[in-house]
């Protein structure tokens, strides 16, 4: 009787369950039998494993095999214990000598010659590995990058199971033949999942878009939304941009992610966990360290904006834009349950989804940025008479935005048509990304400052029981923003994400506690209501 056992991941969201894979060989008849809660993809790996064993040179053994995967009560679903449970048996077989397999953790998909082939979630899986205290890893040589981020951990990347068979047996590695010249490599198909790719919208673009030209310069006028974009940008704050079709609210929504700080070393690895999960993580760029951007078309379903799905729970839209920014374009074309779907996420920063196989938590903690027309025409303005829209169409079309979800938004901001005189104006164009992303990065190390030691890093974040007891704004600041609240203008939620604003505008112009003044800018940026003071960041400074 011979028995072995080594290490794999299952992966539950973007956490990592460390499963133990043990293989015990009995004399009998010969039979093969996988227990453990396998799914389908991983039942099919008993035939995966016999073909890859026998095409890697070694003898598949003639007996009574049982392979369990422990603990036996969490599901298992994927490919990626192929080469666990082929170890095992070899181990069992005494091809490679168990001891030495006990205490590895080996993550990827045999392909039927034995090639290893990469496996979505690379990254979270070899965190839950350092998290249970193992320090080797075997995984696919192209995967390799991605989990050498891990630190403490020795990568080793094998390219068949004939170079880990010679590297656990003392043996001299092969060297694989490469494919041919010209043809794009095929093990790196598995690192993405089919129907995802840039042109839906569900990429990690991020500050790439101002390598590509993308530059605040090129939005002419707008003052008051290139503020509301840079107050959003410094302080996390959600936004929700109105007006006309061709106004540029489009190009202020590209725009902004170039204006984020780039990710911290912790915030890369939740997002290019989460993009690893999801298969979106591009081949050759194993971090992902700038702030990603999502733009799901307005037909995109409740599954694919907050995640789920059938089998196995996806990260949805919400999840891929974690510390980055979420556009929803043309929002009011979204489904109204799909938008109200938003309101838990936007509140809590994660995103919880119940299966009947267990609970999934999602990471959620993005920008959103909203842009509506003002009515089906997008031609409704209050100072000339171009919209043929009636009333009640006007009204239902602004009533698919509800007052609930319009609540948890911080600014609000009317972008106005560009005028022909504003086109050819070379004075019209406003300040570079460079000069605003400065601004921002500055801000944001005030406000950390000031949080350090808490769980928030943005003012967003800041609860607003913290907010009345610890972060106070100059005496009499937040009078108009009181009567507001009396006159039933502004709501407690509103009242609170009013002092967030104020707080981050007082970053932005060096103020160690909003004033009157960064109170009414606040305002004005949250009710569209005109304060009397200058829109322009810049000019207050």
């Amino acid at each position: 009787m011979g028995f072995a056992r080594t290490c794999s991941v299952a992966l539950v969201g973007v956490e990592g369950v460390l499963v133990e894979v043990q293989a015990d060989l009995e004399p009998g008849v010969a039979a093969f039998t996988l227990v453990g809660l396998p799914d389908k993809s991983l039942t099919e790996s008993r035939d995966r494993v016999r073909a890859a064993v026998v095409n890697s040179g070694s003898e598949w053994p003639q007996k009574k095999l049982t392979v369990g995967l422990s603990p036996a009560s969490v599901p298992k679903a994927g490919s990626g214990f192929d080469l666990a449970v082929a170890s095992a048996v070899l181990g069992a077989a005494e091809r490679i000598d168990p001891r030495v397999l006990a205490d590895i953790v080996m993550i990827g998909e045999l392909g039927l010659d034995g090639r290893v082939r990469p496996v979505r979630g690379i990254l979270p899986a070899v965190l839950a590995a350092a998290d249970a205290g193992y320090t080797q890893v075997v995984v696919p040589e192209c995967a390799a990058a991605e989990a050498a981020l891990v630190p403490g951990v020795s990568v080793l990347g094998v390219r068949s199971l004939r170079q880990l068979i010679a590297v656990l047996a003392d043996e001299p590695v092969p060297e694989e033949e490469p494919d041919a010249h010209g043809r794009p490599d095929p093990l790196l198909a598995g690192l993405r999942m089919p129907g995802t790719g840039s042109a839906t919208g569900m990429h990690s673009a991020g500050a790439a878009q101002h390598d590509q030209g993308h530059d605040l310069a090129d939005v002419v006028g707008q003052t008051s939304a290139r503020t509301a974009v840079e107050v959003a940008a410094a302080g996390g704050h959600h936004l929700f941009l109105e007006g006309p079709p061709g106004a540029g609210k489009t190009m202020l929504a590209e725009r902004l992610p170039a204006v984020l700080p780039r990710l911290t070393r912790q915030d890369s690895l939740q997002v290019t966990a989460v993009h690893s999960v999801a298969g979106l993580l591009p081949p050759g760029k194993p971090l992902i360290d700038v702030a990603p951007y999502c733009a799901p078309h307005h037909s995109a379903t409740m599954q694919s904006l907050v995640g789920g799905g059938p089998g196995v729970a996806r990260p949805g839209a919400v999840s891929l834009a974690h510390r980055g920014v979420l556009f929803l374009d043309e929002a009011p074309e979204f489904h109204t349950q799909t938008l109200d779907a938003l309101r838990q996420p936007l509140e809590s920063g994660h995103v919880v989804i119940a299966r009947s196989a267990g609970v999934v938590r999602f990471p959620a903690r993005f920008l959103m940025v909203l842009a509506a027309n003002p009515c089906p025409c997008g031609r409704f303005s209050q100072r000339d008479s171009l919209c043929d829209c009636p009333p009640s169409a006007i009204r239902r079309y602004q009533s698919r935005l509800s007052g609930p979800l319009l609540d948890r938004v911080d600014l609000r901001v009317e972008v106005d048509p560009v005028t022909r005189a504003q086109l050819s104006d070379p004075g019209a164009r406003g300040e570079s990304t460079a000069t605003v992303a400065d601004r921002v990065r500055e801000a944001r190390q005030r406000a950390a400052a000031r949080l350090a030691g808490t769980p928030w890093a943005t003012n967003s974040e800041v609860p607003g029981r913290e907010l009345r007891s610890r972060f106070h704004a100059v005496a009499g600041a937040m009078d108009e923003a009181e009567r507001n609240l009396e006159r039933g203008v502004l709501t407690a939620r509103g009242i609170d994400r009013v002092l967030r604003v104020a707080w981050t505008v007082a970053d932005l112009l060096g103020h160690d506690r909003p004033d009157a003044g960064d109170v009414a800018l606040a305002l004005q940026l949250r009710t569209g209501v005109p304060r009397g003071v200058p829109m322009a960041i810049g000019a207050l400074a």
